[in-house]
């Protein structure tokens, strides 16, 4: 038996982002221990705050799981000692991890334990390809992340495009990386009761008698959210469409610009923000949309469009980076910098009930080729290869 510890402290009560995969992935895990031959710990580091005031408690999300190594370094003050020359300092504390066979960094780092196997998470290099989409704590990360490729010993991410991304960039042997995709928090044929949906309604100010396109992830300029605002503007004007525009997700940085397109829409009125929403919400959002849009810039995997087919929406996406390689021919794919293509895409799909349909069926069928169980047996796999090498 073989002993993994994953650093858990990505996980947050409102998961999102890296926080969502990492809770996943702990999850199956755990259930995948009752039947290999490996144990999972978990590793969490306090914020900052929590740390000066010498809190040393686990987030009640973890609590449901044995055990738990508390790492007593906030992640601002460990981050500085993994750009540093040395790493005496560091090899002090890998006690705190219990010394297991593998060390697992969920988020663009990996301690330098010397007597362990490192694993690092790189899920995209946006901050490299696109830094003018990032904010200033971010756009650091490409040091660090070159830092602490100095020990790694393999690296998981999450789809084929961003294994190419990640041989080009930072040239890293395509060996020692292994892809384990991502899946939707959602399974198949998940639905409510007509009562849970009528207490659903009501916790949003919304009139659900009214069709809407969809959007849902982080407000920043990666996701091209002005195209659709344009695109939304030019399909109320010229083909008179009755939808209204929903956009669902927490500001990320830079977002000034998108709520600016917002505010000078004729169509304000008709272009609904909602912020951070439960999982339930947003399925609901999801499951009542004529057309899930999605066509950002760039993406490591682009959970929301799997989110979306999984939920039997249909989709239009980009056709760059790993967008294709998720939807597959269950999406219509256009270029995100073309905004016409992207309204025409968007009516195709809302005036055509059989390709409606079919991408809907499509969707569906795609999606259950993703789940949570498949991306802990990949990663478990790895885990493997690394120890038999």
């Amino acid at each position: 038996m073989f002993k993994v510890v994953i650093d858990a402290t990505p996980v947050a009560p409102k998961p999102s982002g890296v926080g969502l995969y990492v809770a996943n992935l702990i999850r199956a895990l755990d259930d995948l221990q009752a039947k290999e031959d490996f144990q999972l710990e978990l590793a969490f580091q306090p914020g900052l705050k929590n740390w000066l005031r010498g809190d040393r408690s686990f987030p009640e999300c973890l609590h449901q799981y044995a055990n738990l190594h508390f790492f007593p370094m906030p992640v601002r003050i460990s981050d500085l000692l993994l750009s540093t020359k040395s790493t005496t300092v560091l090899s002090y504390f890998e006690k705190y991890f219990g010394f297991p066979n593998i060390i697992h960094g969920t988020n663009y780092s990996v301690y330098p334990c010397q007597k362990s196997y490192k694993v690092m998470n790189l899920y995209d290099l946006t901050f490299i390809k696109y830094p003018n989409y990032i904010d200033a704590v971010v756009a650091k990360y490409t040091e660090k992340v070159k830092r602490c490729l100095e020990w790694t010993d393999f690296i998981l991410t999450i789809s084929e495009s961003s294994k190419q991304d990640i041989i080009k960039y930072l040239k890293v042997d395509h060996d020692k990386i292994f892809v384990t995709p991502l899946a939707s928090r959602y399974h198949p044929n998940y639905s409510f009761s007509a009562q849970k949906i009528e207490q659903l309604r009501k916790q949003v100010k919304y009139d659900w008698s009214q069709p809407y396109l969809l959007f849902v992830s982080t407000i920043e300029p990666r996701k091209n959210i002005n195209s659709i605002i344009s695109a939304f503007n030019y399909l109320k004007s010229k083909s008179k469409i009755p939808h209204n525009l929903i956009l669902i997700g927490q500001k990320g940085w830079r977002y000034e610009a998108i709520f600016s397109s917002i505010e000078n829409s004729p169509w304000k009125q008709q272009i609904y923000h909602l912020n951070y929403l439960s999982d339930e919400l947003v399925a609901l959002f999801y499951m009542n949309a004529d057309v899930f849009v999605y066509p950002s810039h760039y993406e490591g995997f682009g959970l929301p469009v799997l989110e979306a087919m999984t939920l039997g929406v249909p989709v239009v996406t980009s056709n760059t980076s790993s967008l294709p390689e998720v939807a597959g021919d269950a999406a219509l794919l256009i270029e995100p910098l073309d905004t016409m293509q992207l309204a025409a895409a968007i009516l195709k799909v809302i005036s055509d009930f059989e390709l409606r349909q079919d991408l809907i069926n499509k969707g569906q069928e795609r999606a259950k080729l993703f789940s949570w169980e498949k991306t802990a047996k990949l990663t478990l796999a790895a885990y493997q290869k690394i120890l038999s090498d």
